[in-house]
């Protein structure tokens, strides 16, 4: 994807080309550029760079990437280093979504905006804990640029900016109208298709008319993705790897024992060596391949609608309001039929805990073969897989008056956000029904064939509902105060108030001791926000400016937080720009964190003192608890770094940064845990890992420092058209911090300790314009990365993970009257992502499974 360096040449470049400056140019009068607020400060500025590094990604590049989601768009920039996820993360309570981490700091660091405000995050949390704003619930069509802060910026907007801002910025005075569709899908037959499609609408002219009016509406939808559709990894059998293995479930055995099965088939499985998934073990067992019953990426229909109006009230005055709706529906298989054997529980609300379900099959049991009560471990074939779809609305209703008094630009307003949560779910277990066929032998474990009144009662459909609302006031004020002998002093002042709400429930299920293996995120608070800053532009030289900015915020649950920052801005030369930056940031702890709430979920995780299958990943029961008692995480940015640009047609960038985060919250890590065989790890009675537990506070810190590197270059030609080489390139230098709390930290950068973190990552577009003609082709690169030695249990586990390099080609053709089209492709080498054994092929956080996808698209602009 292309990007440029100058974002305020950009925006007023554009200003001068628009309808607004029409007049003026068609009377050859020299325009200005226009001083405009950029993400980061108050203070508007006409300076082409300023002393915070700022990307900045405009319409005509989105339009030109072949991008066709804001996540695909956002995600794929070098400074969303690691720790971010989109829908292909199915198995959570957040499925569907789709978030941007900064620095690899998490999707909590990073704050998103919308025309510079916040909106509501998304319904329930990611990982138990971590609030996040949904990009999924955001148009794509309706922006006119974003732009990507990339320094810590909790001295003008709070908390949650520790790593960086996201402002997008939706299209501001349109006029005309636009249609657009396109048709994509993966040449890799796996029936995976999108279809998308977009419609603007702007009538008037603020400055002419004085209003404008803008609609706009778009709308994609995509087929569900199975494992089993893809042809790499249906099988599911990866011995020809190193370090792999035949990923089925064993499945359908007595005595705890995989090798003492049925004795015959029930349900989708077949007879294998033991030790294929097992390595070490002897003799077969029955087991299934779970790639039938495992979603990739799920089938969405999504809609988003933004409707905007701007009216003069006087010359000098402007009201406005913004309505934003979005409407997602994302089905995917959840999992296969439900697992009945050893730590099967159930959830009991009276004294909030989970309780063991015996399983034992009576003597007697048409599934027993022996004379007594028999451990029995299978699934509820005839129950069929487990479903989920959830559905997500996001709106987001802003009003408020903006404009100019004497010296001073103001702007008060006010907004109402929501995002809503419905998970449906089906073919769950019924704990009352199947403890009842297990007494009474109604249901035969080893058997295929059931009645249906059997089956229906063990089955059970729920709902789960969850909402999260903000709503805010905020007013803000700018002004040049008095001048120094080097220039005028900016200063912008304001206020913000906030409620902030989260209630996340469970289903009715779930609380009467219903539902089998339930899965809990109850999250149930809200809180107020008050909060004051300032911000200072000092000219000490008419080539160094100084940023002076603090803010003070009050929550109701914690108390106060204040984050200062200073600058410096030094151009000695037209063409060199030195800048730096120090500031202190803070987190809050988000309401999952530090108010009532109770979380149960399922993981995974190697043990090495698994009686049965050591050194293999087991699953188990993990419990989270809230903690009132929380502190605000607290930050150190440092930022220091140059342009250079000869010319308007060169220029590179390097910026440093250094991050360093301390009282951060979360859990202990459950593989240390597990390896020092803490007393948190509970055990059932063969010794197997059953239910670890788990409570947030504050405690390790982190360091993470590297280098951001961008760079333009035009040509052009009389002949063969124009030419521009963009590139933006981040590498991770250091991200290191304690496994445990009161360990030495570990650096992570370059490995999958603490998620995958590549050293490098970064992307190069090579764009040519001529005649009706305009391609872009760019190249995505994601660094190979070390294997956490904690996976490494057998020599032939790989030592390192590969890098992956894909190309995408995007050209577009403008020689019909009014029409573009449009034909893109990404993965153009149909390039399979890395093998990385620690997941199931590969890691969702890096790469995508599709293959080569193709988009044919056509836009009419009336």
């Amino acid at each position: 994807m292309n990007t440029i360096r100058l974002l305020p040449f950009t925006i007023a470049t554009a200003l001068a080309l628009s309808p607004l400056h029409a007049e003026e140019a068609d009377d050859k009068k020299a325009t200005q550029l226009e001083a405009v607020s950029v993400t980061g400060s108050n203070i508007k500025t006409t300076d082409l760079e300023g002393p915070s590094p700022v990307q900045a990604i405009t319409a005509e590049q989105i339009r030109s990437s072949g991008k066709t989601t804001l996540p695909d768009l956002l995600r794929s920039i070098s400074a969303n280093t690691g720790n971010s996820v989109n829908e292909q993360l199915t198995g959570s309570f957040s499925a569907g979504t789709a978030g941007i981490s900064l620095r690899g700091l998490g999707q909590k660091n990073t704050l998103v905006l919308v025309d510079g405000k916040r909106v509501a995050n998304y319904a329930t949390a990611y990982e138990l804990q971590d609030t996040f704003v949904d990009l999924n619930a955001l148009p794509l069509a309706a922006v006119e640029r974003i732009e990507v802060l990339k320094d810590g910026a909790s001295a003008v907007y709070g908390s949650d900016a520790i790593a960086g801002v996201v402002n997008i910025i939706l299209k501001q005075n349109y006029q005309g109208a636009e249609v657009g569709a396109n048709v994509g899908g993966s040449t890799e037959g796996t029936g995976q298709r999108s279809n998308n499609f977009h419609l603007l609408l702007g009538q008037g002219d603020l400055k002419k008319d004085g209003y404008n009016v803008f609609f706009a509406l778009d709308g994609t939808r995509s087929s569900q993705l199975n494992q089993d559709d893809v042809s790499w990894l249906r099988d599911n059998d990866f011995r020809d790897k190193p370090g792999g293995r035949l990923n089925w479930t064993p499945t359908n055995y007595y005595n705890n024992d995989p090798t003492q099965g049925f004795a015959s088939a029930v349900g989708p499985v077949r007879k294998v060596p033991y030790g294929a998934i097992t390595p070490g073990k002897s003799g077969d067992t029955w087991a299934y391949n779970p790639a039938q019953y495992t979603s990739l990426i799920p089938g969405v229909e999504r809609y988003h609608a933004v409707l905007k109006a701007t009216v003069k009230l006087t010359d000098q005055i402007d009201a406005y309001g913004e309505a934003i709706y979005s409407r997602s529906h994302a089905a995917f298989v959840f999992s296969g039929p439900l697992a009945i054997g050893s730590g099967l529980r159930a959830w009991d609300n009276a004294n909030q805990k989970l309780v063991n379900i015996d399983t034992t099959l009576p003597a007697g049991n048409p599934a027993n073969p022996y004379g007594v009560p028999t451990p029995v471990n299978t699934n509820l074939w005839d129950v069929g897989q487990r479903n989920k779809r959830d559905r997500t609305i996001f709106t987001r209703f802003l009003g408020g008056v903006k404009g100019r008094t004497g010296a001073w630009d103001w702007d008060v307003s006010a907004e109402h956000s929501e995002s809503s949560l419905k998970e449906y779910v089906t073919n769950f277990g019924n704990r009352y029904a199947f403890q009842s066929l297990l007494a009474n032998g109604g249901y035969n474990f080893a058997a295929n064939n059931h009645s249906q009144q059997a089956i229906d009662a063990l089955r059970l459909s729920t709902i789960r509902p969850a909402v999260s609302r903000l709503t805010a006031v905020n007013a803000t004020a700018s002004t040049q105060l008095f001048d120094l002998p080097a220039g005028t002093v900016g200063f912008a002042a304001g206020y913000e108030f906030r409620n902030e709400s989260i209630n996340s429930r469970t289903s009715q299920a779930v609380l009467s001791g219903s539902e089998l293996r339930p899965a809990i995120d109850v999250i149930r608070g809200s809180r107020d926000v008050h909060a004051g800053y300032a911000e200072f532009n000092v000219p000490i030289l008419a080539t160094l400016e100084a940023g002076i900015a603090g803010r003070l915020d009050h929550y109701s649950d914690f108390g106060n937080a204040f984050a200062p920052k200073f600058s410096l801005r030094y151009q000695p030369l037209d063409w060199l720009l030195l800048r730096g930056s120090y500031s202190r940031g803070f987190r809050a702890p988000s309401l999952p964190e530090i108010t009532h709430s109770t979380a149960v979920s399922y993981s995974t995780v190697v043990d090495p003192y698994d009686p049965v299958t050591p050194g293999q990943r087991r699953g188990y029961t993990d419990v989270f608890a809230a903690n009132p008692k929380l502190r605000p995480e607290r930050s150190e940015n440092y930022n220091g770094g140059l342009v250079i640009s000869p010319s308007a047609d060169t220029s590179f960038g390097a910026d440093y940064y250094h991050i360093v985060q301390r009282g951060i919250i979360g859990p202990d890590d459950d593989a240390t845990l597990v390896q020092r065989k803490d007393p948190r790890v509970q055990r059932d009675a063969q010794g197997r890992i059953s239910i670890i537990t788990n409570q947030y506070r504050n405690q390790q810190s982190l360091t993470t420092d590297g280098v951001d590197l961008s760079f333009h270059q035009a040509l052009h030609t009389a002949n063969a058209g124009d030419f521009a080489l963009d590139g933006n390139w981040t590498r991770l230098l250091k991200y290191s911090q304690p496994r445990v709390a009161g360990d030495a930290p570990v650096n992570g950068a370059g490995t999958n300790i603490f998620g995958s973190l590549p050293k490098w990552r970064g992307s190069t577009g090579l764009t040519w314009s001529y005649r009706d003609f305009a391609s872009t082709l760019t190249w995505y690169y994601v660094g190979g990365y070390q294997q956490n030695p904690d996976n490494r249990l057998t020599p032939a586990y790989p030592e390192r993970v590969k890098a992956w390099s894909t190309f995408d080609l995007s050209i577009a053709y403008t020689g019909l009257p009014k029409t573009t089209l449009t034909l893109a492709l990404q993965n153009l080498q149909n390039r399979r992502p890395p093998w990385d054994p620690s997941n199931t092929y590969y890691d969702l956080t890096q790469a995508d499974p599709r293959g080569r996808y193709v988009y044919l698209g056509a836009d009419y602009r009336f």
